[in-house]
């Protein structure tokens, strides 16, 4: 995928859109993003309600939420290149039809086989749309409406998680956990009637072929990965089998990048873009703010529940200030961007988003509640959004319009690959902190309550109802023992944001308009080359 094919142009449907078919095509393709973002997360609020109807252990529940995750990262890259082939609202059209009936299946499904087959077909589905959203954005709207739009487009990906975990929690209480894949369901059609209707078509065409070849082993090395930071922590990082798929995907990787090199001009995915800034920048910076924001999660839930003693739907309520301000700073960022640039905007919220996890770090505990850590979801939210927007459309910036699928997905893949990467490894800090901390606190405990206790802090609220006169001694030292992995997680991130910062502010994309920006790094490379 070279910026200076001989021979390769974008056809797309006549006419230029007004600003009501616009402002449709953006509705369109947001309600589709919605739909996909919101099944990530949804099924963790009916954990136990599956394990109690199926009989399944928590490894085969998790696997049921995970794998979905896993098919979706995994076909990402080559779904969104034949999307730029084919044509991206035939693609939209067919991952919507695909996402909707997976999702009835799931709805319906009588055991777990049933469940994971559709989870997987939800996966291949999603990977169809989510590229595509994107894509028809950049594509399609001019470029001085492009940052606001492609705002929007991230606020949606990154808060559309919490506000779908919110209705699931929701429709779980006051109804049955099946009722969860109605909303996607519903979101699914309304899409799909105003894609139809309103979102024009744009394909690529090219004298080579397709990268048949990189789309197989791309998708081995997602797989090899994701199954590793999904996987590592509950099996274990030296495990046979997280050993294996660690292997495989290194060895994966390092055949995708040589063999994108040999490939050059006819590349899947032309990894010596990568020396440009846009890119660069706004790829690493997405793998970190997503980590974080996921690691975030992990943390938070956890906290609300076992720590303060809340229900899933009110823990899933206190997550929306958060994600209320991260998606009111997605929209704002373009226009800070527009005045003081990508690389400032990105700074700006990078340094924002770590405050926040200091403040969290600093203030939190148990006898203040949520209070002591909701300005640290503030500065949080306000952060990520701001850092969001101009990374997303430094990636799409840097390669050409007819491959806007492909940037799409690498955009996608990048935010796949941070999430799994802040749950383990943050999640893992948060458990050793945790483990660490309780072992001086559980003298005079008796042995068998102390022993559950140190698996986490949830088990040790289960703990403490049979542990007599101890029952209050066990709940604090569990709770201030949890707030204590808290801090060193969330130490951990303001370190790795710091980093980030001083990487953007010497290295990110150039501070300029992020329409100019992406602009001059393109016709910089076909100049270089």
């Amino acid at each position: 995928m070279s910026t200076n094919q001989p021979v390769r142009a974008a056809e797309a449907d006549s006419g230029v859109p007004d600003a009501r078919q616009l402002r449709s095509i953006l509705i369109a393709v947001s309600i589709a993003l919605m739909a996909v973002i919101a099944s990530v997360s949804g099924l963790n609020v009916a954990q136990t309600h599956m394990a109690v109807e199926f009989g399944a252990s928590q490894n085969t529940v998790l696997w049921i939420i995970n794998i979905y995750t896993l098919a979706l990262a995994a076909l990402l890259l080559p779904l969104g290149a034949v999307g730029d082939r084919l044509g991206r609202k035939p693609m939209l059209i067919a991952g919507l039809g695909v996402f909707g009936v997976a999702s009835v299946v799931a709805g319906l499904a009588p055991s777990v086989e049933a469940m994971l087959a559709a989870r997987v077909a939800s996966g291949i589905g999603a990977a169809m749309i989510m590229p595509i959203t994107l894509a028809v954005i950049t594509s399609t709207f001019p470029e001085e409406q492009r940052g606001k739009a492609i705002g929007v487009w991230t606020g949606v990906a990154g808060g559309g998680g919490i506000l779908g975990m919110f209705l699931s929690a929701l429709l779980v209480d006051v109804a049955d956990w099946r009722w969860l894949f109605v909303l996607p369901m519903a979101l699914v059609l309304v899409a799909l009637a105003m894609t139809l209707k309103s979102v024009p078509n744009s394909r690529e065409t090219s004298v080579h072929r397709f990268d048949a070849t990189g789309a197989l082993v791309s998708t081995l090395a997602v797989v090899g990965l994701i199954f590793v930071l999904q996987e590592g922590p509950e099996r274990g990082w030296t495990a046979p089998a997280t050993l294996i798929g660690l292997a495989i995907g290194l060895i994966a990787t390092i055949g995708f990048v040589a063999w994108e090199l040999h490939r050059r001009d006819a590349a899947l995915l032309d990894v010596r873009l990568f020396r440009e800034r846009g890119l660069a920048g706004g790829s690493i910076t997405l793998l970190v703010v997503f980590g974080v924001q996921a690691g975030i999660a992990v943390v938070l839930f956890p906290f609300f529940q076992a720590v303060l003693g809340w229900s899933g739907l009110l823990s899933t309520v206190a997550l929306m200030p958060m994600a209320v301000m991260m998606m009111m700073a997605s929209g704002l960022a373009p226009k800070l961007a527009a005045r003081v640039g990508s690389r400032s905007t990105m700074a700006v919220g990078i340094a924002l988003a770590g405050i926040g996890l200091a403040l969290m770090a600093l203030f939190v505990s148990v006898d203040g509640g949520y209070l002591t850590i909701l300005p640290g979801m503030l500065a949080m939210g306000l952060g990520m959004g701001l850092s969001m927007t101009p990374s997303t459309e430094a990636i799409t910036a840097s390669l050409p319009r007819e491959k806007q699928g492909v940037a799409s997905a690498l955009n996608d893949v990048t935010r796949e690959f941070g999430t799994a990467l802040g749950v383990a490894l943050l999640g893992a800090l948060l458990a050793n902190g945790y483990r660490s901390a309780i072992d001086g606190r559980l003298n005079g405990i008796p042995q068998g309550a102390a022993d559950t206790a140190r698996e986490g802090v949830a088990n040790a609220v289960e703990a403490a109802g049979g542990a007599g006169p101890h029952t209050q001694d066990l709940l604090q030292a569990a709770q201030q023992s949890f707030v204590d992995g808290w801090q060193q997680a969330m130490w951990a991130g303001v370190a790795v944001m710091g980093a980030l910062f001083v990487y953007v502010a010497f290295r990110g994309p150039k501070n300029t308009a992020p329409g100019v920006a992406g602009e001059q790094e393109v016709t910089d490379a076909v100049a270089a080359r």
